[in-house]
C-alpha cells in the first residue's frame, strides 16, 4: 500500500466529522509510542512550553545519572540515546527557542559529564556538531534571543 501525500490526507480529513477525527486520533495513538507522545504533548503540554522544557531537562538529568560509566562504549551509546530523545521532543514542540534551549542544556550536561568526553574523538565530534547546530538555529531567532543564547553558547 502506497501512503497518500500530506495534502491528500489534509483534504480528506477536512471532509470528515469531528467524531470520525476523534476515532482516527485514538486509533493512531494505539499503534506507535511516538504518536501517543505527540498527542500527549499537543493536548496537555503545548499550552505551557516552560513546564515542558523543565520536564525534559529533568528527564535529561535523570538519564545522564543512569548512563553506564564502566565501559566507554556503553557511555557513548547512552549519550547518543539521550540526544535522540532530545531531538524527538524538539520535533514535537517545533518551537525554535525550545530547540535551542534543550540543545544548549544537553551540551552543558555533556560538558559536565564524568568521565570527560574529551578522551573520545567520537564524543567530541558529537558535541561539536551540536554546537554548530545551535549556532545555525540561533541565527533564525529574534535579535534579543540571539544575544541571550549567544551568551550561553560562549560558555560552552
Amino acid at each position: 500500500m502506497k501512503a497518500a501525500t500530506v495534502k491528500q490526507i489534509k483534504d480528506e480529513l477536512s471532509e470528515r466529522s469531528p467524531k470520525e477525527l476523534l476515532e482516527y486520533c485514538l486509533r493512531l495513538s494505539k499503534f506507535k509510542k511516538e504518536n501517543k507522545e505527540l498527542l500527549t504533548y499537543l493536548l496537555f503540554e503545548a499550552s505551557d512550553e516552560e513546564s515542558f522544557i523543565h520536564s525534559i531537562k529533568n528527564e535529561m538529568d535523570e538519564q545522564f545519572e543512569n548512563v553506564n560509566r564502566k565501559n566507554f562504549y556503553y557511555t557513548k551509546k547512552g549519550i547518543r540515546k539521550i540526544l535522540a530523545s532530545v531531538k524527538k521532543h524538539n520535533r514535537y514542540s517545533q518551537n525554535k527557542e525550545t530547540e535551542v534551549d534543550l540543545l544548549i542544556y544537553f551540551c552543558q550536561s555533556i560538558k559536565k559529564f564524568s568521565p570527560s568526553i574529551r578522551r573520545s574523538s567520537t564524543m567530541m565530534n558529537l558535541y561539536n556538531r551540536q554546537i554548530e547546530m545551535i549556532k545555525k538555529k540561533i541565527e533564525k531567532l529574534h535579535e534579543d534571543l540571539q544575544y541571550d543564547y549567544g551568551q550561553a553558547l560562549e560558555d560552552l
